[in-house]
């Protein structure tokens, strides 16, 4: 779907130069949008690759396990049916603070091998259990910190002040997981009631 939109616009970007009666102008813009798409990648590159670092440095220095066992007693009370000795809560814990960091990228390992167990003990396998769903919310809407990204992107498009986003972003992400929480709750709750 998504290629048939790009060729649409290919066609129309072609049709509107002709129509101008200067296909020039559609070489142009491509070649104008490609540079400026370089220097995007790179400022984004620079950005990650800081960011990247210091999860590193963060997980020599045993800063993340401790961040970790401090967000432990949180997450077990989220996650009730998990056993505290199972391997998926570690997953779990370390998954939200890589997201609570602004560093999606390295979250993404922590979530899947976090499901990878859920799904281990599922008693129905193939059908996603209560905590299942509340780490794919807890993923999604996890609430961050430092939107590293975000403040990449806007430092390579020439923000004066990239981070000032950072109070607003992180009041924005810590309300949209009380709001899929509550909403999570309640489903299982009318769930419960009706079945």
């Amino acid at each position: 779907m998504l290629g048939a939109v790009w060729v649409l616009l290919l066609v129309l970007g072609f049709l509107a130069a002709a129509y101008q009666g200067d296909i020039g102008l559609v070489t142009q813009g491509a070649l104008a949008g490609a540079a400026k798409s370089l220097d995007l990648i790179w400022g984004l590159a620079g950005g990650i690759m800081l960011w990247l670092g210091l999860l590193a440095l963060l997980r020599e220095s045993g800063l993340m396990a401790k961040l970790a066992r401090l967000l432990a007693p949180f997450m077990r009370r989220l996650f009730p049916d998990i056993n505290a000795e199972n391997a998926a809560l570690g997953d779990i814990v370390l998954n939200f603070c890589a997201n609570l960091l602004g560093l999606g990228n390295a979250a993404t390992p922590f979530g899947i091998r976090a499901m990878q167990e859920l799904e281990r003990d599922n008693p129905e396998p193939g059908r996603a259990t209560d905590s299942m769903i509340t780490l794919l919310l807890l993923n999604t809407t996890a609430p961050t910190l430092l939107p590293t990204t975000i403040i990449a992107l806007r430092a390579a498009g020439g923000s004066a002040n990239p981070a000032e986003i950072v109070p607003l972003a992180f009041a924005a992400s810590l309300f949209g997981l009380a709001v899929g929480l509550l909403a999570h709750w309640a489903i299982v709750r009318w769930g419960q009631g009706n079945g």
